[in-house]
């Protein structure tokens, strides 16, 4: 399962690099992905939304319902 949140995650840095952020992975940690955003991304008033709304939303439909995403 970790290769398969990596490859995603790495998919979705694209769309972010295009706002001018990014994002690193600091650990995935069994269904636990942990994030820190990077650049434009890092500041953004709407990081939480990013990360509940957008990235972990998507980890969810597409590998495992029960994961979840933390900004470190």
């Amino acid at each position: 399962m970790e290769e398969k949140i990596r490859t995603r995650l790495e998919e979705l840095r694209s769309y972010l690099q295009a706002d001018g952020g990014d994002l690193e992975i600091v650990a995935i940690e069994g269904k636990t992905v942990k994030l820190a955003l990077k650049g434009a991304c890092g500041g953004c008033p709407h990081a939480t939304m990013t990360i509940k709304d957008g990235i972990e939303r998507i980890l969810r439909d597409e590998i495992d319902p029960e994961i979840v995403v933390e900004r470190v």
